[in-house]
């Protein structure tokens, strides 16, 4: 008899600009959870990003290159619809407060809307991460900070160069 075993595919979708040890520590959880994750870069042409939709898929695949489950995509459209086009169960999301919670909570009635069979799955970050996001990230880097607590190593020295004291670029997808 054959092993009929459906296949949980679950999605973390995010702007990841750019990609830090909060998300890395959401997608690694996420990964233990699902058979199948695909961590998907959003871009929204309203929206001014520090790295394109290419660089983010990068930073990606680099700290992610290790998680077999794991892939790695960038998305212009509807969540919800990507997430249909894709087999997707779940939408994954990390909460590192109330506040957080909030915005969430709201895009997940909207997805449930749009797709009623797609849960939204709240995963509370790590306390070591509670304070971090892509905001704070740039902001060290524009001034020369030490990242090694925020980023993995491997995407210290890209953020730097675009970010750091001598850089004057932000993108615009």
């Amino acid at each position: 008899m054959k092993d009929v075993r459906t296949i949980r595919i679950a999605l973390c979708p995010g702007s990841y600009d750019p990609v830090t040890w909060g998300h890395l520590n959401i997608i690694q959880r996420c990964a233990g959870l699902f058979d199948k994750v695909i961590v998907v870069a959003l871009v929204n042409s309203e929206k001014t990003y520090a790295f394109s939709s290419a660089e983010r898929v990068e930073m990606l695949e680099r700290v992610t290159a290790d998680l077999d489950n794991v892939e790695v995509d960038q998305y212009g459209g509807l969540v919800a619809e990507y997430a249909r086009e894709h087999g997707a169960c779940a939408l994954v999301k990390g909460l590192r407060a109330v506040t957080d919670f909030e915005y969430e909570f709201q895009m997940a009635l909207i997805n449930k809307k749009l797709m009623p069979d797609l849960e939204s799955v709240f995963i509370t970050t790590d306390a070591r991460f509670m304070y971090l996001s892509s905001s704070a990230v740039k902001e060290v880097a524009r001034f020369g900070g030490d990242l090694s607590d925020f980023v993995p190593m491997e995407l210290e020295r890209m953020i730097l160069d675009r970010l750091g004291p001598k850089a004057k670029r932000e993108v615009k997808l």
